[in-house]
């Protein structure tokens, strides 16, 4: 069973790696500008295979299990933009981070 969570930790991952590389490509002055960037295509390509992990990790792990278990790469990308790109981080922003983690745990409990 360990491979199947391994895909889906993998999945959300790449999932983070994608979407930080869309967020630094976002800088260009246009929309064809900015799917040129080398930080976009790569970063659609770390999507692609972020949704081929996360159908390996389907075969055995409830959708109703992976599905929240993704929301994690919610709570990442938030810490990753305050950190990479200097976005707003408070305390409410920390408590509602708080609880997606403290979801993600219970739900992977039963």
């Amino acid at each position: 069973m360990w491979p199947f969570y391994l895909a889906l930790a993998g999945g959300i991952v790449t999932g983070i790696g994608g979407q930080i590389l869309l967020k630094a490509g976002a800088d260009s002055e246009t929309i064809l500008q900015q799917l040129l960037r080398p930080q976009t295509i790569i970063g659609l390509m770390l999507y692609g295979m972020a949704a081929f992990l996360y159908i390996l990790a389907l075969r055995k792990i409830p959708v109703s299990v992976a599905f929240p278990s993704v929301s994690l790469s919610y709570a990442l990308v938030a810490v990753l933009g305050y950190v990479l790109f200097n976005e707003p981080f408070g305390l409410l922003k920390i408590a509602g981070l708080v609880l997606i983690v403290a979801g993600v745990w219970l739900i992977n409990q039963g």
